[in-house]
């Protein structure tokens, strides 16, 4: 029983790690569908109450905004 709570909490963990690089890393439509996948998958893997703790950390990267950069644009 240990080593399933073990497990399952690593991969709670990991799946919060793909939300967030894809936050970082993807357009808004893109990253919205990752979650997408990640959740459905997840959620025969973790516990009710890690689901819900994974439900509710990815609505809160989907309410997060990420100040762009904008490049100089230079013209040679």
């Amino acid at each position: 029983m240990q080593g399933e709570v073990c497990m399952s909490e690593q991969i709670l963990e990991a799946c919060k790690e793909l939300i967030a690089d894809a936050k970082l890393g993807c357009a808004d439509l893109v990253f919205k569908d990752i979650c997408l996948e990640v959740l459905s998958r997840a959620r025969s893997i973790l516990s009710d109450n890690q689901f819900n703790q994974l439900v509710l950390y990815a609505a809160d990267k989907m309410k997060e905004t990420i100040p762009l950069e904008i490049q100089p644009l230079s013209i040679n």
